[in-house]
């Protein structure tokens, strides 16, 4: 009754407070999702815009992309560095450059990206049939010779999945070109990467004949007087390309080119001395020149481990091995000059309009017997016959 005197029953008053070790409060060990404050601020469409002027390289190229104006990406960015605290972006009369701070949240921003694309295409695979866009990073010349061809096949068994090809920045790097899976030159060593070696590609000397025909026909002892075409995917030094670098050194690089099948063109044209894969041999008149240079490199398919649970994936890295490993006689360890299988072919018909003749026949026809000795690996020493009779 008075203060002194206890209640029992239900005249007990619970104290309002919880006490952590009564079973009968709420939890204090919430989720995080229970929270319903989100931890991150309000600029999530900000940081989309950072990283597409992080991309981009400047404000105007990010405004037309986001399909926005120049100044609204400029207030966008300024406001988020105003909740950043701190300067992500040099404006610059060339473009946009990222400082420290700015490089380090763009690498955050792709992998964050990287990971929303890979849980939206998993969300779609969980279906019973392979459904989703597979990002793909390949050179356009192995893309157009060998991969289009082989779509047309691909999109009868697995009509919903859809290949998104792309022109690598970086062969050594998936992220950075934000693709699912790309076909490089070397494997990555990162442990969260799968790194499938294929086969290998071969690169050679090859004149056009109508080069030859202007420019006669080359050899070691008149290196100095030819015409070569470089291109800066070339130009690493001390590694396999020396053999390269040393012959046009002796020459006169007439041209530079980046772009592969712009690059085979301009061979084609008679413009220089090219260094062309050993597919390019399809082309009839294309002549292989023996000048002591052959550079071999291994094809790697390379895909984060944990996308390849996903099937749509899976079945886009299967397709790779399939066209790019041994079994493609043009990917063999030892050298092919010339193939017999029309599938292996028919991207480079396709791409010329090359359809009434075999192509291996249209490339031999031509050619003098021994001449015909170069289907099997042998000597390169068909320029000289071909150019003499020619003269």
């Amino acid at each position: 009754m008075g203060d002194g005197v206890p209640t029992t029953g239900d005249e007990e008053e619970r104290d309002p407070r919880s006490h952590p070790f009564d079973t009968a409060a709420p939890s204090i060990s919430r989720r995080a999702v229970d929270q319903t404050s989100l931890l991150s601020g309000n600029y999530w469409g900000e940081l989309r815009t950072f990283l597409c002027v992080a991309k981009a390289g400047s404000l105007s190229r990010a405004a037309e992309l986001l399909g926005s104006s120049h100044a609204t990406v400029g207030r966008e960015i300024r406001r988020l560095q105003d909740h950043m605290g701190s300067q992500l972006v040099i404006l610059t009369k060339t473009g946009a450059q990222l400082t420290q701070k700015g490089q380090a949240l763009t690498n955050e921003l792709l992998r964050l990206d990287q990971r929303l694309f890979s849980i939206a295409n998993d969300l779609r695979a969980e279906k019973a049939e392979a459904e989703g866009t597979v990002r793909l990073g390949i050179t356009d010349g192995l893309g157009v010779i060998f991969l289009v061809p082989e779509l047309r096949r691909f999109a009868m068994q697995y009509p919903r999945i859809q290949v998104h090809l792309k022109s690598p920045g970086n062969f050594k790097n998936l992220r950075e070109n934000q693709t699912d899976v790309i076909l490089g030159f070397s494997p990555d060593p990162s442990h969260d990467m799968t790194s499938l070696p294929l086969g290998w590609l071969h690169f050679i000397p090859v004149a056009s004949e109508s080069y030859i025909e202007r420019m006669g026909v080359p050899t070691p002892g008149n290196v100095e007087r030819h015409l070569f075409i470089d291109s800066e995917i070339y130009s690493a030094k001390g590694g396999v390309w020396d053999s390269w670098h040393a012959l046009i050194n002796l020459g006169t690089i007439a041209h530079y080119c980046d772009a592969s099948i712009s690059y085979g063109m301009m061979v084609k044209a008679g413009l220089g001395i090219g260094l062309l894969a050993n597919y390019n041999m399809m082309e009839p008149t294309a002549r292989p020149l023996d000048l002591d240079v052959h550079v071999k490199l291994r094809l790697y398919a390379v895909a984060l481990t944990e996308r390849l649970a996903a099937k749509p994936v899976r079945v886009v890295f299967n397709t790779v091995e399939k066209m790019f490993g041994e079994r493609n006689p043009w990917f063999q360890e030892e050298m092919a000059l010339a193939v017999d299988d029309p599938v292996y072919r028919e991207g480079y018909g396709m791409l010329f309009n090359l359809k009434d003749r075999s192509l291996a026949d249209r490339a031999l026809a031509d050619r003098a017997p021994e001449d015909r000795s170069l289907q099997h690996g042998s000597p390169l020493d068909a320029a000289d016959t071909r150019s003499e009779k020619s003269r």
